[in-house]
């Protein structure tokens, strides 16, 4: 598989990067994770920032059609845009995960905080993993499987603050709820890319699945952007919503379907546990303060948990 030139323009190291499964060569791929983790960290914040402003439909819409727009002289350039009715059907599959998971984040942010969303979002490798076995059968291995038990842990720590009251007492707030449904959702996208993908270059892609994404958005996405009033949005929402169209959507999109073909989707999705960590980095820098100490040990475990999820996986045997 070669990496089209789109991508040397972001990520230029793995620029005829060869496809192979020997951890050597691997290294570019968890590099280009890391910057994706890191983008997709900031998102959680910057759509804290903006819940407010926005319908999260509208705003979902508003950034897929940016992305699909960023996109388009690539993709009409390079490869033309005709697209079969099965490989929209294809698209359409991938797309309806990501406009479910993102209105329930955008709407989720009214209610709740991004370190918790962050947090949450820990669930999904595992569910990403549940969702491999059965749909392509990817073997986990003990190991692996030891960790995501232990990311869950260290996700439910964080959000319920190290305090077993109310852990016991089940006190997650209305916006942690309809998070989760959004990664329930979200846990079908990688194995849909690994199913679905059927050789086509990843920009390729990628750019349906923001078009097929739009189309999903528009009855809702149109009507709250008729309702709205424009001259009450303020002018840095409209910039954060280019940022997270930009960098938090194309790039990430990109960089995370040019990752599962290579490192497969349980490994992919393990980046995720990145994201608290990465949160809490950024809150520090904006001034928002340190977090609480008994937030801490989950967010080590979380850590560790991400780590082993890394080592491979002998599939003859089912272990790492």
């Amino acid at each position: 598989m070669q990496v089209p030139p789109f991508f040397s323009l972001v990520f230029p190291v793995i620029t005829n990067y060869p496809h192979e499964s020997s951890s050597r060569r691997q290294g570019p791929v968890h590099l280009a994770m890391l910057l994706c983790a890191t983008l997709v960290s900031t998102s959680f914040t910057v759509g804290e920032m903006i819940a407010d402003t926005l319908d999260p439909a509208a705003l979902t819409l508003v950034r897929f059609i940016i992305a699909a727009l960023i996109l388009l002289p690539v993709i009409g350039v390079k490869h033309g845009l005709r697209a079969s009715l099965p490989s929209l059907l294809r698209y359409s599959l991938i797309s309806g995960c990501l406009v479910i998971f993102f209105w329930c984040m955008f709407y989720s942010l009214r209610y709740t905080t991004a370190l918790n969303t962050s947090v949450l979002f820990t669930f999904v490798p595992a569910l990403s993993g549940i969702y491999a076995a059965l749909l392509i059968r990817e073997r986990l291995g003990r190991k692996r499987l030891v960790a995501l038990g232990l990311g869950l842990l260290g996700a439910l720590w964080v959000i319920f603050r190290g305090d077993l009251h109310l852990f016991l007492s089940l006190s997650w707030n209305r916006g942690d709820g309809v998070f989760l449904l959004g990664c329930l959702a979200m846990g079908f996208y990688t194995p849909l890319v690994r199913i679905l993908h059927r050789g086509e270059a990843m920009e390729v892609m990628t750019f349906w699945t923001l078009v097929t994404g739009s189309l999903w958005l528009a009855p809702l996405g149109v009507t709250a952007l008729y309702r709205l009033c424009w001259s009450e949005i303020p002018v840095d929402t409209w910039l954060w919503v280019g940022y997270l169209a930009c960098f938090s959507t194309v790039i990430s999109f990109y960089l995370t379907q040019f990752s599962i073909p290579v490192i497969g989707p349980t490994r992919t999705m393990a980046y995720s546990y990145l994201y608290p960590a990465l949160v809490l980095v950024l809150d520090v820098l904006l001034g928002r303060g340190w977090p609480e100490i008994q937030v801490l040990p989950g967010i080590l475990v979380i850590l560790a948990a991400m780590f082993v999820l890394q080592i491979p996986v002998d599939f003859r045997r089912g272990q790492s």
